[in-house]
């Protein structure tokens, strides 16, 4: 198995997409009811992580409805296994590269992809594939892009103003290398709504929601946790210049005086698209 600095190890990422969870727990409860039909009795979350998603489809659908979470890694269905009381939501093991049709008894009224298709080796095979589980009528349902999170002032007195912008840049340039390590990685020139198109999906549209928490923020372990998450990705790589990797050790620290936990600054902000498609 690949340890590259750019292999995702989703076990080690597992109680981080737990928290991620809760900081998306709102903006999951909204898009759920968005997307959800009366009419739907059967929903997939592909790519589940910690559930959060899972279960605020649970919480939109019909009493009757079941949905079902399908994610690569055991350690992480374990955690949302862990936090999922509700008997109508089954988690199962699978990976986008193997196919989800058997691990799917029939056919769905919605799909739901989370930040999971980008990691896929062929991004445009793993949506056709989600596009097969749709019924007749069924809708497939993509967030991917957006805007980066933020949570920092532009300037936080430790290091040259401007970190997190840095920090996202390197980010971003670790995503691109990420998708180029991967075994047989396919390029996608092309944005999420046409790749639904050419799964053969119609009535396709695009909806981005503002994620907002203004500052002072309730509890700024989520907001520093998100951060310190960010950094651990980059710490074996060349993407970080040494000033900026000491200020970040700092501001992480909860024993600096210049540790984020202790500010009264801090706040989220982000936007998230969510592309839709219809099986004919």
């Amino acid at each position: 198995m690949n340890h590259s600095s750019y292999t995702v190890d989703w076990a080690e990422q597992a109680e981080h997409l737990h928290d991620q969870a809760d900081i998306d727990a709102a903006w999951n409860t909204a898009v759920a009811e968005q997307i959800v039909r009366a009419s739907d009795r059967f929903a997939v979350d592909a790519g589940c992580g910690a559930g959060g998603m899972t279960r605020a489809l649970a919480v939109a659908l019909p009493a009757e409805a079941r949905v079902v979470g399908i994610d690569g890694s055991t350690e992480v269905l374990e955690v949302a296994a862990r936090q999922t009381t509700d008997e109508r939501i089954t988690f199962v093991q699978a990976a986008y590269e193997d196919g989800f049709a058997a691990s799917v008894s029939q056919p769905a009224d919605l799909v739901w992809a989370s930040a999971s298709v980008h990691h896929a080796s062929d991004q445009q095979a793993a949506v056709d594939r989600l596009a097969e589980l749709l019924a007749p009528g069924g809708r497939l349902a993509l967030a991917e892009g957006g805007l980066p999170a933020h949570y920092l002032p532009w300037d936080v007195g430790v290091g040259a103003p401007g970190l997190e912008e840095r920090l996202v840049a390197a980010g971003q340039r670790w995503f691109e290398r990420m998708r180029a390590e991967l075994p047989g990685a396919t390029r996608m020139p092309y944005g999420w709504p046409t790749a639904l198109r050419r799964a053969g999906l119609g009535a396709v549209r695009t909806r981005t929601a503002l994620t907002e928490q203004a500052a002072p923020l309730a509890d700024n372990a989520v907001a520093v946790e998100a951060l310190r998450s960010q950094v651990e990705r980059l710490a074996d790589t060349d993407l970080l210049d040494t000033a900026d990797q000491e200020a970040w050790r700092r501001l992480l620290d909860r024993d600096d005086d210049a540790w984020l936990g202790a500010r009264d600054d801090l706040y989220v902000l982000r936007a998230r698209s969510v592309h839709t498609g219809e099986r004919a």
